[in-house]
């Protein structure tokens, strides 16, 4: 069985994000000189040029900033301490703000606390109020039905991919079960139940399906590991059962299934439109129709995935365009080659799910064709519908001085071509 119990129990290292945090508040910030409240007051005498030499020349004459930081969360609530910061250092504390500490009981007493963040809690909330605003405003109740979507998706990430993988759960496995209960949910909860929404649900499948088998092979033959940074290389040692590779497969479908069922969701609607409009057309030329819109549709959301990857990795990239390297070797270490694959694997999933719902959507559309006019042989066409009934006597006059010509097909299409109602 894959749903867990719950991440299993382990002992805090300290270490990134595994340590005791609590919610504080800066209550004082005074300047004072760097000199005298670091460790050693001598002026470094070194190379200044470098990075490290100019940041300790700063340290040593510069001017640092003495905060008095209140502790408003946890057992030491109302305690306070006292925190130096550099004048190069990136954050800067200012009196008044929300920060968040990190708490290490076996260190001294004086040291026991230190900032590790700002408080973003409030404009974070904000930013999802205007946010969930503005998705019912514009998408009214299909708008609040993404919403309730989202939230369900979240919860299950939360409550069964994260803690059965924790468990030693095959990766993959999590993966692509969590995967399907989530475009399941969220594909017949927004769009409803119905053939046009199935025929999403199984082009997104068979798309997932590609993007895992994909992974799999071209994974494992790259010998990527998946451990390439302080998070993972933490969770490889709090966790050594789990397959980090297998944990880095988990991540391209998962990354990819948002994406996947934007595509395969406006495919369906295309051919189902097509027809709509043109219900005598056979599923051959709904094809020929709906795969002329996917091309434009690939070209963009192909364009849209490569760069949303190059944007996670832009300081990466920017270290090895300071460092002058090649693109051979930058493409060549496994930092940059992860990325690469994700997101070669995921576009060839996209670009795939074009063809594959489109020819699902054709076949199972055109199935329900409207019925043709029937001619008996030496005599007027007999019409289907409520036309056969009307005006009987202007009818057979006029269809009898037109026996000869060709069916009228606006009128076997039903009036307004629209599909008839069995």
């Amino acid at each position: 069985m894959l749903w867990p119990g719950g991440a299993p129990a382990h002992e805090r290292t300290g270490v990134g994000f595994d340590r005791q945090t609590q919610q504080a508040t800066v209550t004082k910030v005074d300047e004072v000189s760097c000199k005298s409240v670091n460790a050693s007051g001598e002026t470094p005498t070194g190379d200044t040029s470098t990075a490290e030499g100019s940041s300790a020349q700063q340290q040593a004459g510069g001017t640092c900033k003495k905060a008095t930081i209140r502790v408003d969360t946890g057992k030491d609530k109302g305690r306070t301490f006292t925190e130096i910061v550099q004048p190069d250092q990136s954050r800067q504390l200012h009196e008044g703000q929300k920060v968040v500490v990190a708490y290490e009981p076996s260190a001294p007493k004086d040291l026991q606390y230190s900032v590790t963040d700002v408080n973003r809690r409030f404009p974070m909330a904000l930013l999802a109020g205007i946010f969930a605003l503005a998705v019912v405003i514009v998408g009214r109740l299909r708008g609040v039905m993404a919403l309730v979507a989202l939230a369900i998706s979240f919860l299950i990430l939360n409550f069964f991919i994260l803690p059965a993988i924790l468990q030693g759960s095959n990766p993959l496995v999590v993966a692509v079960i969590g995967s399907s209960a989530i475009m399941l949910i969220a594909l017949y909860l927004c769009h409803g139940l119905s053939a046009r929404t199935s025929v999403a649900v199984l082009g997104t499948l068979i798309s997932l399906l590609l993007i895992g088998i994909l992974g799999s092979v071209f994974i494992g033959w790259a010998a990527l590991t998946g451990n390439t940074d302080d998070n993972t290389g933490l969770i490889h040692g709090l966790y050594p059962s789990i397959d980090m590779s297998g944990l880095l497969l988990a991540g391209v479908i998962i990354g990819s299934l948002g994406v996947l069922d934007d595509v395969t969701v406006t495919q369906t609607s295309a051919v189902w439109e097509l027809h709509e409009a043109n219900p005598s057309m056979g599923w051959r030329g709904l094809y020929r129709a709906g795969i002329r819109i996917g091309r434009d549709h690939i070209a963009s959301v192909v364009n849209t995935l490569v760069l949303a990857y190059a944007g996670a990795a832009l300081p990466l990239l920017l270290l090895f365009s300071i460092a002058q390297s090649s693109v051979g070797t930058v493409a060549n270490s496994e930092l940059v080659a992860e990325e690469i694959v994700r997101t070669l694997i995921g576009s060839i999933g996209l670009v795939a799910s074009v063809p594959v719902t489109t020819v699902l959507a054709a076949l199972v559309v055109s199935a329900d064709r409207p019925g043709s006019a029937t001619f008996p042989t030496g005599g007027a066409p007999t019409l289907a519908g409520t036309q056969a009934g009307s005006q009987p006597g202007a009818q057979a006059g006029a269809y009898g001085t037109q026996s000869a010509q060709a069916p009228q097909p606006a009128a076997a299409r039903g009036g307004r071509g629209r599909r008839r109602k069995h």
